[in-house]
């Protein structure tokens, strides 16, 4: 990875990409502020770092002259280079490690609670361990939890599945893709609404899939439009993945549209629907949660995806699950078998303690709700304020998704020309020492996404900060 340096009377810069946006990236580097303690640490380190590099080198370049040594094919699967790093992990990991080295960095990148798991469900975890039930499970979960789950769906959801027709995973990310892979051949196209979670179109990829993005409005709350849904399908649609509440937009899906689209996909015999509903309980009223598999004639080609991370705090235990026609479950199943095996069995023990906690979570995810709730009408009354920002309120999960494109081009003093939400989230960085994730990632580069999963005051700090790093720049266009 390239390291620039800039020194000036009260700062270093250090300059980062490989870290921002994987090592084959060609954007630009990012400069960030270090106050000058840091700095010093880190300029030691490059140069600590530089003298290993150098020696080892050295090595290598000795050991190859003594001997001829047939060179190590060091390419890569053309699956894996097709497929793009995650700029929320990127992001994450390195404003992590900026706090950690004592750079004052507000994190406000990664999709991940502030609120500690509930005590229940972490005392059914600790019980676990201490009454040994520490061994491997059933590949697909146990049946105590997914029984659990097929509980759940039928009384929250209006959806009825047997235990045989879950599979439960490490996280609901992996429900994902290993759907993907079960239902998608080469050259099928997977239909992707955007603004999307940033990994479908990666896994769609890694299926050797097309992945066909379709782009919303913020003026229709960025919700797909049923017309345009039905002039992309093809013969090659194989499927539809469906996000909500989204990610990253919070936008949540009215039955009404729901209804709409249903009646397409039933046109398509071949075309599936992958159902994220990972933020179904974080919702905000009046908005109401509907699963697509409730709907007519949506239960046989739906598979509905949910796991514990978000409603119940659980990012780090890494359990998720998915539920649909026996055919297709069987076959995550079975690519799960041949991969990571059944889920932590002390986990699994937690999620039955989380399922347990009443209709919706109960009061402690009711209580998580209203704070998530009072961050996001702060976000969205503060950010609604200020010059040239355009803002659609969010009805779901934790995520503000707000328009700054009109400070697109604008020249900032000692860091160059805004040109997309890559180089603002730069700047915020530098100048804010925020971290936010740019829209690009997501597939809607005039958006920045904002993830109000902390503290009230650490949002209000935030904000401050951005507000302040936007007094030298003035909109460019009128909006």
């Amino acid at each position: 990875m390239a390291i620039s340096l800039h020194n000036s009377t009260s700062i270093s810069r250090v300059g980062f990409a490989s870290q921002f946006l994987g090592s084959n990236s060609s954007s630009k580097a990012i400069s960030v502020s270090f106050p000058s303690s840091v700095a010093y640490l880190s300029l030691k380190s490059v140069e600590t770092s530089i003298q290993q590099l150098s020696r080892i080198k050295a090595m290598s370049k000795e050991e190859s002259s003594s001997s001829d040594q047939v060179k190590v094919d060091i390419s890569l699967s053309p699956r894996v280079n097709s497929v793009k790093p995650s700029k929320t992990v990127a992001i994450t990991d390195h404003a992590t490690a900026l706090a950690q080295a004592g750079v004052p960095v507000i994190r406000l990148a990664a999709g991940e609670p502030d609120f500690d798991t509930p005590a229940v469900i972490a005392e059914a975890g600790i019980n676990a361990i201490r009454e040994g039930y520490t061994r491997y499970t059933p590949n697909a979960g146990t049946m105590e939890l997914r029984t659990a789950i097929c509980h759940k769906l039928k009384e929250e959801n209006g959806i009825t599945y047997t235990p045989d027709q879950v599979v439960v995973s490490n996280g609901a990310k992996q429900s994902i893709l290993q759907a993907v892979l079960a239902v998608c051949s080469p050259g099928d196209e997977v239909i992707i609404p955007a603004p999307y979670w940033v990994s479908y179109p990666e896994m769609a990829r890694l299926a050797d899939a097309t992945p066909v993005i379709l782009p919303t409005l913020m003026s229709d709350n960025f919700l797909l439009d049923p017309e345009l849904l039905e002039s992309k399908i093809t013969e090659k649609s194989r499927l539809l993945i469906l996000c909500s509440p989204s990610n990253p937009t919070g936008s949540v899906y009215p039955k009404e549209l729901l209804e709409k689209i249903a009646e397409i996909v039933a046109k398509h015999p071949r075309l599936l629907v992958l159902s994220d509903e990972i933020y179904e309980h974080i919702i905000y009223a009046p908005a109401t949660h509907t699963s697509f598999a409730s709907l007519p004639g949506m239960w046989e080609r739906t598979l509905t995806v949910n796991g514990f991370s978000k409603a119940f705090a659980m990012t780090g235990w890494r359990l998720g699950y998915i539920a649909g026609p026996k055919h297709f479950v069987a076959a995550c199943n079975k690519i799960q078998s041949q991969s990571t095996s059944g889920s932590s069995s002390i986990a699994q023990k937690a999620g039955v303690a989380a399922l347990g906690l009443g209709y919706a979570g109960g009061e402690a995810i009711s209580t998580m709700v209203k704070a998530f709730r009072e961050r996001r009408d702060f976000l969205v009354k503060s950010f609604g304020e200020l010059e040239g920002v355009k803002i659609s309120e969010p009805q779901g999960a934790f995520y503000l998704f707000i328009d700054f494109s009109s400070y697109y081009g604008i020249e900032a003093e000692g860091f160059g020309k805004i040109e997309n939400s890559e180089s603002l989230c730069r700047y915020f960085l530098d100048n804010a020492q925020v971290a936010l994730v740019p829209g690009d990632a997501f597939g809607d580069d005039s958006c920045i996404r904002i993830s109000y999963a902390a503290s009230l005051t650490t949002i209000q700090a935030a904000f401050e900060r951005i507000k302040k790093a936007l007094v030298s720049l003035r909109p460019a266009v009128a909006v």
